[in-house]
């Protein structure tokens, strides 16, 4: 059996964390259903006992206790309240019969029912499901510390795995004292790709491990009063402009419920909103139809390129997830304005002239390269345009011209490649896969981190190309929720 994914990083609950759950059986039934099966896969879990149908996964004691007490139960519900009864919460298909926290029953009448988590939410409840499957197979009915003290897990750590642990090292070992995560400049944008670089597998700031006190510190860091001006922009104060203030503002929207505490995470969510709202009014500017709906360098810019409107796009769409304000007319502005660069002209009907073609640096261009092409065909299909025949043609373009390694913008390039054809799905993913894990494999240095070898990336830094390397590669693990089908 294939190695499949990493070890749950624990948490220590606080004491009105722990929460009894039911209906844990039927979970596990669901798993036998496929147990041994050609559709059943472990997934992200590490089940190291067996199934509750007595057939073992590989060794272990049978599951007889159908009663678990979950860890971090608290985070999750807090952060679906926050979606509770509301039009963007919707139950999902968990099996947690525990009432919300908030003490609001989820359906009136029916303080014990169905707790779902929306959007923002899916990281936890991968983690959820993960902690309750793996808790739940360490129980028996002789005690479940003698289970859970077998060190011995079924599935080890793969080459993926264990590369990645050494970027996650490396990243550590770059910080500074104030909490930044930095090797050369742009210290808030560094550390934010750092931040989202942990994220990606699976470290939170809560966890009492080396990993996530290192998380806390940088997004410490971030959440400086000096990092944000009064209007909002992150990208004044470390000089990386639009760049900067995008990547800061996707980190945190995918940060937001994440906090150690809830005066953490409102803190968090009152820097998303000004962050979007700069970004909002920055698009909203006087532009030639060309430009409408994109972004440039500065907030005050009057044109717009590819580049730098992706990283803007890609914190609004998931803003909009997290039910921050955003209206849907920013969305589509900057929807239309990647049509508009795109290669391939296009009919009246939006149909393009060649089966396969990319995307340009600015609109009207004709010579599609690899990474705009890349992030274009991601950014369209986390806007819901996933049936667009701009997304075929870019991912078809994509088969045909591969990543290489001294590509100009190889790392840029390689992340909003990897995540876009996973996206796609299919042999477009699993080709993808394939060519990144060669590549950023071999290229890995021994003390875990990645440089890149071109112009344009090489002065950036270590951090830099070390932090997208773990994005390009962390598709397997699909826990940020902006980056999930």
């Amino acid at each position: 059996m294939k190695s499949k994914s990493r070890t749950l990083r624990q948490h220590v609950p606080r004491k009105n964390e722990s929460v009894a759950l039911l209906g844990v059986e039927r979970v596990l039934h669901t798993s036998c259903a496929f147990h041994n099966s050609k559709q059943w896969t472990p997934g992200p879990t590490l089940l190291r006992t067996a199934c509750d149908c007595g057939k073992p996964l590989t060794h272990g004691k049978p599951v007889q206790s159908q009663a678990v007490a979950l860890l971090g139960v608290e985070r999750v519900l807090h952060t679906s309240c926050a979606f509770h009864n509301s039009k963007q919460w919707t139950p999902g298909p968990t099996l947690l019969r525990t009432a919300c926290d908030c003490g609001k029953p989820s359906t009136p009448g029916k303080p014990v029912q169905s707790q779902a988590v929306a959007h923002r939410c899916r990281l936890h409840s991968a983690m959820l499901l993960a902690a309750l499957l793996a808790i739940a197979l360490f129980s028996s009915a002789a005690g479940a510390e003698s289970t859970a003290s077998d060190p011995t897990p079924i599935f080890g750590k793969d080459h993926i795995d264990l590369a990645v642990d050494k970027a996650i090292a490396y990243l550590i070992g770059q910080q500074r004292d104030d909490g930044a995560i930095c090797d050369r400049q742009h210290d808030t944008t560094m550390t934010s790709l750092a931040i989202m670089a942990m994220a990606s597998v699976g470290i939170q700031p809560s966890a009492p491990t080396r990993e996530g006190a290192s998380m806390q510190k940088a997004l410490a860091f971030i959440l400086r009063d000096d990092r944000q001006d009064s209007q909002g922009y992150f990208g004044g104060k470390d000089g990386s402009r639009m760049y900067g203030h995008g990547i800061t503002t996707l980190m945190l929207t995918e940060m937001l419920g994440m906090g150690v505490d809830e005066d953490h995470d409102r803190l968090v969510h009152e820097r998303c909103q000004k962050a979007i709202d700069l970004i909002l009014s920055s698009q909203k500017l006087n532009k030639s139809h060309k430009f409408q709906g994109g972004w440039r360098y500065t907030p005050t810019s009057n044109d717009a390129d590819l580049s730098v409107t992706i990283w803007q796009l890609m914190a609004l769409r998931s803003a909009k997830n997290d039910g921050l304000k955003v209206p849907a007319s920013a969305i589509r502005d900057a929807v239309e304005y990647l049509q508009r660069s795109y290669a391939a002209r296009l009919d009246p009907n939006g149909m393009p002239d060649k089966k396969a073609s990319g995307f340009c640096y600015t609109p009207g261009g004709r010579s599609p390269s690899f990474a705009m092409t890349a992030a274009g065909l991601l950014a369209m299909q986390v806007c819901g345009e996933y049936e667009s025949p701009l997304v075929a043609g870019a991912a078809d373009w994509l088969l045909e011209h591969p990543p290489k390694w001294k590509d100009r913008f190889f790392f840029y390039g390689t992340y909003y490649y990897a995540q876009g054809m996973y996206q796609r799905g299919g042999d477009h993913a699993k080709t993808a896969q394939r060519l990144m894990q060669e590549i950023l494999l071999e290229k890995q240095a021994g003390d875990g981190s990645w440089q890149a070898e071109n112009g344009s990336e090489a002065n950036v830094g270590r951090v830099y190309a070390t932090a997208m390397a773990v994005l390009s590669l962390s598709v397997k693990y699909h826990y940020l929720p902006i980056y999930q089908r």
